[in-house]
Order: C-alpha cells, then structure tokens, then sequence
C-alpha cells in the first residue's frame, strides 16, 4: 500500500536553530574499522551520512516514466529533523493511480554496483526471455525513524542483480556482508539471499558464492526447530554450521528466528567463515557461526563476485522475502564493527507499517485490491498504528475518494471520518470501518486512506496517506479456463461469465493471455455487437492452429503455430466472422518452433541490443532456423519477419579449464565447439587482484584443461582463475532484409518454419494469432462439446501464465496469475504467508490430466472476492458454456491411513493440514474431530508414473497427492508434470523393521517415506540431512496400512 507523510506547521515560533546533522551511516563504521564498503543497498536510507544520491529507480506502468527516489535532506523546521531516509512522499505522487516496479537499486558506495532486473542463468525466470520479475514499489511499506519507507518485497520469481561488478572480493579474498529484511515473510525455496554469487548466473561449482540467506530450506543444513534460520549460502549447500568430523547437516545451535525486522550478517576470510544475526529493532548481535570451512571444496573458496538479491546463485527462483537495506565489504569486520552496524541499524528505528487501508473482511491479509461493481458498496478499514515512539493525540481516520460520485461514511451515520479522543500509545493501533459506495463510472486507480494526529514531542499536526488499488468494473468475470488435456495439449479454453443482474455489452473487450517467459504479440478482441446476458457464459476456444507471423494480402504460403492434423487437400479458415478466408492446402510444410532468444551474454551484458539496420542477430539456440525460410524477430509494434540467409553458431556460456596467466596467449576453454576466429571474447570483471581482457580470437583448437584450448590475438592482461566464466556470442542467423527496429537480449527470435501452402493468395492481411483452423482436426485445439463463442490462434496455453482482461475503454476488468507470478501488477489475493510451501497466492495450475483435462474453475461462478487461490478451485470435470462444477472424483482405489510403528508413536499417522500444504503426523483416535479423522485418510491409487506402485490421495483434497520435494514431503496439486507424477509415486515393500510395508520412491530407489520429529521425509542413510541419520530408521520407515478413519461414503 502506498503512502506519504506530511507535517502542518505550527503557529509561529522563535527562529529554529540550524538543520542537524545527517545521520551516520552503516558504511562510514565500516570504512572506519578498515573494511570499507564495495556496496551498498537501501530503499529506506542513506548508508553514508554524506551521501546525496538517489536510493533506487521506479518505473511507472502507465506510461513507462522512470523517476529516481532520493533522501530527504535535513531541515530544521517545523521541528529539526535529520533527513537521510527515503523520500516516500516523491514515489507516492510519481506513483498514483498506477503501479511502479523498482527498476533499479542504486550502489551508494564508490562502486557503484548497482542491482537492475536479473537476467536469466541455470533457472530461468517468468519474465520475457527468463528474466526475473521486477519487485512492485509500493509492497513492502514500513516505518524508518517515524517516516515512511518502503522495502523490496520478492515474490518467487523475482530478483535484481549485478553480474559486471567492480571491487567486490573474488577467489579467497576476506569480505563481509550483512542485510536487514523481514523476519516474517520467507520460505523453503530456494534461495533468498543477497551478496557475492557467480557471474554467469550459473552454478559454477562449491565456493563460488557467498551470501546472507534467511528462510527455513531443509534440503541442506538447517537448525533446530521450524525455522526459518541465519544462514549462508556457498553453493550447493545453504550452510549454517560446519560439524568437523561428521555428515549431519543438523545445527543444534542455530535458532529459530520470530523477530519482525530481522539483522544478519556473513563473513569469510581464508580457511574461516561466520554468521551473526539479532534483533533489528533492539539488543546486539547473536554468533550463529564461528569456524571452518565445510570442506576442501570449499577451501579455499572461488567466489566470483556478482551481486544478486532475491535468488540463488544460479537463479533459483523459489525464494521469497522482504529487503530493507544492506551492503557487502571488501576485508573480514571485526566483531566489535558488526557490533556497531547492529547499534546503528537499531538506532534506526525500523517499525512497521503505520497507515494502511484494506476491504473490512481482509485487514490481516489484505489482497491489494477491493473490486466495486459501479454504484455497489463494500465495506473499507483504515487502520492505524502509531509508530512514531510517543502518543499520538488526536488521530482521525478518513478515505479520500476517486470522485464526488463515490460516498464513503462509516456505516449507520452520515460522518465521514472518526476521530480518536484518547491519545492512542506508542505500539498501539486504532481502526475505522467505511461503507465505500461507488460512483457510476468505470474506474481504475487508488482509494486512499487518510490519518492525521498530533505528535507532543514535535508539535505541530501529521499528516499521512495511504493507498489500495480499486477497479470500478462490470462483474465481468474471468470464470473458468484450461489449458490442455491427455493426449492434445491445446485442448484449451477460456470462459468469461456475467455475475451481474444485468446485461453488459462486451464490444471491443480484449484479453491478454501471456505465457510464462514469453512475450506478448497480442489480444483477443471480441467483436462489436456483442452482448453477454445476465448469468451467462461467453467461450474463448483455441483455435487448433494461427498464424505465427503476420501474413499480407497476396500472400500464398503460411506460417503457421501448429500443423497437426492438416493435410493437403483440406479445407482451413483463416480468421473469424467477416474477416475469414477460406482456402484449401496445398501442402503441409514444417510449423514455427518455439522461440528463442536474442543472446543474453553474462557477465558482459546481460543486455545487448542489436540496432535497426542489421542482417545478423546473435541467439541462444538455431535449431529451427533454414536458409530460405522466414524468422520472426521482436514483437507487439517491433515484430518484424525476414528470410534466413544464413545459419551460424549458437552464443555459449563456457568457463575457463585452467587458470590462464598474464601475458599468456592460449586459452584453456571448457567448450570451443561454437568459438570462430575473429570471436571476440570478454575475460573477467573488475574485480581486486584481476581486471578485465578482452582478447579476439586466432585459432581454435580443442576443449578441457588438456585440450589445446583457443589462441588470442594479444597476450593477457591480467590473471584469470580457472573455472572463470565466459560467454560467447556465436556467428547467429543472418536474413535480409535488414531489420526496421533496434532488438534486445531475451527478446523472441523464431523459426517460422516452411509453413502451409495454399491453394490462393489471401485477399486481406491477418496478424499474429489470427486462428487458422480445421474442423476435421480432432487432436488439436480445443475439442470441447459446447462450440465456442469465438475462437483465437494463439498462444497456447502454458504451463503457467497471466490473463488479464479489459473493457472497451482499456480498464482491467478482471486478472489472474497461474502456475506462477507471471505479471505480478495483475496479482489478486494476499502475497505475504509464510513458511514451507509458500509462494504467494496465485491460481493452481490445472494440469492436463484425463482426456477431458482439468480446469480451473471459480465457485460458484462469478465467485471473486479479489484472491486468486481462494476464489478459483481445480475441476476435474470442465464446463465450458456451463455452470461449474468442481465436484472432484477421487481417483479408484481402497482408502487407508498410514499409522506409524514407532513404539512411542503407536497412535500417530500421517495427515495433511488444514490450510498449508504442510504434512505431519500426529496422533489421530475416534474422539477426534471429523477434519482430522479426513486429513489422515488418502486413497492409496496406482502410481501416477508406475501403475504397479502406488500414489496417495487426500480424500478431502481430490486431486492433491502425497509428494516429496527437496525430500520434504508435502501434499500438493497434481500439476500433470512428470517430475510430479515421479515425486508422487511410491513402491511398497515388505516393512524394513519387520513389520507393516515400507514405501520406496519412484525415483530415489534407496529413500523411503519416514515420520521424523514429527514430520514425513524422504530418506535413506548415509544422506546428509537431519532425516537421513540411521537411529531407528527402520521403525520410522516403517508403516501400518490401517483402515480409514474417513471410509468411504
């Protein structure tokens, strides 16, 4: 929620005396103790008393204009004040109406290491190409020394970094880091982290990274307790401690953490690393860690240098949390330094939130929005609480309306505002509730909430404002949607439903379907003159084919998304209603592939652009591309279509096989399968100890630190660590004509592919995803039995995705994310819970199981109270057309439920929670409620990859299994994934205690299912997790197939 504070001058006063001084700032404690900083972060504050510089860029969605968030500069009226914290008020203005991502976090050191939007590595991201999501500005507000601030709010997905750094500590060398987040909002994914990673975003190996972690990952070490834990990350393992002598990867002494504003640190020198976290908000610093190296793959240490924030090294993105400032050194801090950062952090005067506005039935989990039919009321809570440190006196609360057509009054009266008469405590929180009755007029924007007050210890009356987002739209909802089924997995469809009383004309409404990592080339439009009755349903199916390029009147050939099931001879539509063509095919060439991308290069780039007037553009991957055939490049305004001239060598991320020494002229390479002579490579970044070469190449030879690696044109500059990282940008694809419009890293670049040949040139231009079907095809695109009410081309449906849809005057009228965050400006529901399993609130991937698949589907229809994971549930039955039914059939098979052997857990069994995805075992008898009796009875199905074993469904959940993820194991929604179906398929043996059956996974052949400490893992001995250990693992791997405590009906 966004928000600005304001202060009213008291009456006149005496002359004030001159403004304080700035506050000091983290890095000058550091400079002072010898370690000065290489970077430093903060959205909330100025880590140098000196600094005047801006904090980070925003972004505004609505018109693409960037602003730069500064500090406020000390004044000393109406009361002295110190400055040095964020100008919030600047955001909130630049911001309103709209939404704005942080685009940019700026480096406050000499540095100048800035954190822009992380660019795709090992994993990818969901954005255009596999770039992480940018962070939405206004998610994370807090309070810093009373004034407002907001942090860097990461969602799964998400993630800022900076892989061309300068003076950040490299190899071996001694380096600390330390961050202040949310102690609140995490998970088990990986990695949230910030500090020293790889520079080609990959996994490069043990030791090539070193950061701060927080969450609660079990899959490497981890302490006592839930968690989550003050940990490190080193690569391939999250370490937070190192037990000589043993493999367990239990830290006994490593705490739990449950403080709101969390302080953590990391350091590591040769041969020696610790971690030390506290309190932010009060006390000193805790040890979590003091000692050796895990082992000799990690000493020394081959750190690298990158900055990232948000994601592992190698850009995992499952991670989440919440960023408030932070920043890395070059040297190892003394513990009487980290000491004094901790003092200064505290001195801060980090606090939550202090205004914020949310629907009345969501005030402890607001959803970021409150959806209004025009003239409709709902009720509206402002809350506030008071974190200035003294009491607050006077407060009154009020909503700020979009116009004089809206009402907000608190209900049963005429006020329109409440005021508090008794001083509200520092700590303490006060609230009002108003019925908001919306205006007549379609609305898109913010409804602000309003607080002011009057502070003893400054004088004066405070103002402050805060925001949510509101759509004043029809109750034109998107209801229902799949995205294949068993055996076609284009048997797609998207339903729209009225819940209004009323009729609503839908003319020219669009919906945007944008897949996950692709880029969007267009809308469906529905045409004029169409109405969508009370109640009623409007179809969207997909098409089994549309044009992947745009095709022009005279043109005879096209190229098409899919040529399943055509056949010369047949007859095809192109288009719909007045703008169908029909032809019959001649012939059936090849279909576009999926796309690749324009080169990503890291650490140099990761951002190249090719400029317009070029013939040639350097990409990930050619398969596809034919001399003579049609590539696309771009896309929306600058897609642009060429023929193929040439086709030459992929770009290549390779790493140095041996160290490579100033004044050498060879090169020992991991791969010079697709290095030419001429390729000019970039060896290296800015880095202490080393420096930048860029070498062209003379002559190739072969691969691996025996091979004869590749030859360079002038000897090296500098030194060069094995395992270095290097990219190379290939020889591309050439095509003429040159191309109208500058293209970039991650942008689409597709192989068109030969297409269909028809038997008559078109009369007319049809564009990208115009649909192209035949009726005879019954293997592809949509096959429902209700015919739809228009059909579209393109794209299909992913795996996960983002829908938004608009009415005529381009307000978004509805949205929702699935499978991932794909566009998480679009995001309904609440994005904070936290703990295992948590990603944010989203809709369920449906999955494709059956030969009818799965959707998903709102109910009842129309259903939406602005959360995407409430309001949609999964259907194992489809109605497109028709009133949903989320009716679930279990899958065939006998109940059961799993009792453990344990002689001290003789009445505990298996069973899932009630509101996480969480699985345990507890004990379960007949005085137990019927919710309990539920969650511990699944039917024991076939496999769902191995019919002869077995897969355990929640009878309470249908379509949820029982499934192991980083040997954890969880009940989760069968994504129709085969890694799913793999982690959810179980083999039963005889008991490996002797007794009842012990149940083998599908896929990790020597790990069974076990009760441990109260939890169900995946294990097997000599593994290095807590759950692996051998004492009485026979028992706990071990379990009764008892009789349900839910039979069947």
């Amino acid at each position: 929620m966004i928000g600005a504070t304001f202060a009213v001058a008291p009456s006149a006063q005496a002359a004030q005396p001159e403004p304080p001084a700035r506050p000091q700032g983290p890095c000058d404690i550091y400079a002072a103790g010898g370690t000065p900083c290489v970077a430093a972060h903060s959205t909330t504050r100025a880590m140098y008393a000196s600094y005047d510089g801006p904090l980070y860029q925003v972004r505004r969605l609505s018109d693409d204009a960037v602003k730069d968030i500064g500090i406020v500069q000390p004044v000393a009226r109406p009361f002295p004040d110190a400055g040095g914290y964020a100008d919030a008020a600047a955001q909130d203005q630049f911001c309103a109406d709209t939404t704005c991502f942080i685009t940019k976090l700026y480096d406050q050191s000499p540095m100048h290491n800035d954190l822009t939007q992380a660019p795709r590595g090992g994993f990818s991201g969901p954005a255009m190409g596999g770039f992480n999501n940018l962070p939405i500005a206004d998610m994370a507000p807090i309070t810093i020394g009373g004034h407002k601030a907001y942090g860097i709010f990461i969602e799964p997905g998400m993630g800022l970094r900076n892989n061309d750094t300068k003076g950040v500590a490299v190899d071996d060398q001694p380096e600390g880091q330390y961050w202040v987040i949310n102690g609140h909002h995490y998970n088990n994914g990986c990695c949230y982290d910030y500090g020293n990673a790889e520079i080609d975003s990959r996994d490069d190996g043990n030791g090539t990274m070193e950061t701060t972690y927080y969450g609660n990952a079990t899959a490497w070490y981890r302490g006592s307790g839930p968690g989550p834990w003050i940990m490190t990350d080193q690569e391939n393992n999250l370490v937070g401690c190192v037990n000589p002598g043993s493999t367990s990867k239990l830290c006994s002494d490593l705490p739990s953490i449950n403080w709101r504003f969390v302080t953590a640190m990391a350091k590591g020198e040769p041969h020696h690393w610790a971690s030390l976290g506290g309190d932010a908000q009060q006390g000193s610093l805790s040890t979590m860690f003091d000692g050796p190296r895990i082992d000799s793959s990690y000493d020394p240490m081959r750190k690298q240098g990158a900055i990232l924030l948000g994601n592992g090294g190698d850009n995992s993105v499952g991670s989440q949390g919440t960023f408030y400032e932070g920043a890395m050194t070059t040297g190892y801090p003394s513990d009487a330094v980290d000491q004094q950062i901790q003092a200064n952090v505290v001195a801060t005067k980090y606090d939550v939130q202090r205004l914020s506005i949310a629907p009345a039935s969501a005030v402890a989990t607001p959803p970021g929005l409150q959806t209004f039919v025009p003239g409709s009321s709902q009720d509206t809570t402002v809350t506030f609480t008071n974190t200035t440190g003294s009491p607050a006196v006077g407060v009154k609360l009020s909503i700020s309306l979009p116009n004089k057509q809206w009402t907000s009054v608190v209900p049963g009266t005429t006020d329109t505002s409440v005021t508090f008469e008794d001083p509200v405590a520092p700590g303490a929180t006060v609230s009002a509730t108003f019925k908001v009755t919306s205006g007549p007029a379609p609305f898109n924007g913010d409804l602000i909430g309003k607080a002011w007050w009057t502070n003893p210890t400054k004088g004066g009356r405070q103002f402050e404002t805060t925001a949510e987002k509101v759509r004043n739209v029809s109750p034109i909802k998107i209801n229902e949607f799949r995205t294949g089924s068993n055996g076609n997995s284009t048997n797609a469809f998207i339903e729209l439903y009225n819940a209004g009383a009323t009729d609503v004309d839908i003319s020219n409404w669009t919906l945007t379907e944008h897949p996950t990592q692709q880029a969007t080339f267009s809308t469906v439009t529905v045409p004029a003159g169409t109405t969508l009755a009370s109640h009623s349903f409007y179809v969207l199916g997909l098409a089994n084919s549309g044009l992947a390029a745009p095709a022009a009147a005279g043109d005879a050939t096209i190229n098409v998304r899919s040529t399943t099931g055509l056949a010369a001879g047949r007859q095809i539509a192109i288009d719909t209603g007045s703008s169908v063509e029909n032809r019959t095919i001649v012939s059936v060439g090849t279909a576009a592939t999926a796309s690749t991308t324009l080169w990503q290069p890291v650490p140099d780039g990761p951002v190249i652009t090719v400029p317009a007037g070029s013939t040639n553009v350097p990409v990930t991957s050619t398969t596809g591309f034919t001399v003579g055939q049609k590539i696309g490049l771009g896309y929306g305004a600058d897609h642009e279509v060429a023929t193929v001239t040439a086709v030459g060598r992929p770009g290549t991320q390779g790493r140095l096989s041996a160290a490579a020494r100033a004044g050498a002229t060879n090169i020992k390479m991991s791969s010079t399968a697709n290095i030419s002579v001429g390729d000019k490579i970039r060896l290296d970044i800015d880095s202490p100890g080393h420096g930048i070469d860029n070498v062209t190449v003379t002559a190739v030879g072969t691969s691996g630190a025996n091979g004869t690696g590749i030859t360079i044109a002038a000897p090296l500059q500098f030194d060069h660590a094995s395992n270095l990282p290097y990219s190379v940008w290939g020889t591309g694809v050439s095509f003429t004509p040159a191309t109208r419009f500058p293209h970039s890293s991650n942008e689409p670049v597709q192989a068109l592919g030969s297409g269909v040949t028809l038997d008559k040139p078109l009369d007319n231009g049809h564009a990208v995803n115009t649909p192209v079907r035949d009726t005879a095809v019954t293997n592809a695109g949509y096959q429902g039995t209700t015919a739809p009410n228009q059909w579209f081309g393109g794209p299909a449906l992913a795996t996960a995705g983002n829908m938004v849809l608009r009415d005529a005057q381009d307000l978004v009228v509805d949205s929702l994310n699935y499978g991932t965050m794909v566009d998480p400006w679009t995001a309904e529901g609440y994005q904070a819970t936290s703990g295992a399993g948590q990603s944010g609130c989203r809709v369920t991937n449906p999955g494709t199981t059956g030969a009818n698949g799965r959707s998903a589907a709102r109910f009842p229809d129309g259903n939406d109270t602005d959360s995407n994971c409430g309001d949609f549930q999964t259907a194992s039955g489809p109605t497109p057309g028709a009133s949903n039914d989320v009716s679930f059939t279990l899958s065939p098979g006998p109940r059961v439920s799993l009792q453990t052997t344990t002689p001290s857990g003789s009445s505990n069994y298996m069973q899932h929670s009630s509101t996480t995805t969480s699985v345990v075992t507890a004990a379960v008898t007949a005085a137990s409620s019927t919710a309990d009796k539920q969650n511990a009875t699944f039917v024991k199905a076939a496999g769902l990859a191995n019919p002869n074993c077995f897969s355990f469904e929640a009878v309470n959940r249908p379509g949820n299994y029982l499934r192991h993820q980083g040997f954890v194991v969880s009940l989760q929604p069968d994504d129709g994934s085969t890694l799913f179906s793999q982690d959810a398929t179980f083999c039963q043996v005889a008991g490996n205690s002797g007794q009842g059956v012990s149940f083998q996974s599908v896929n990790y052949s020597t790990r069974y299912l076990r009760a441990y400490n109260g939890g169900v893992y995946l294990a097997g001995p000599p593994g290095t997790n807590e759950w692996d250990t051998s004492v009485s693992y026979a028992d706990d791997t071990s379990w009764l197939a008892a009789s349900p405590w839910a039979p069947a009906p």
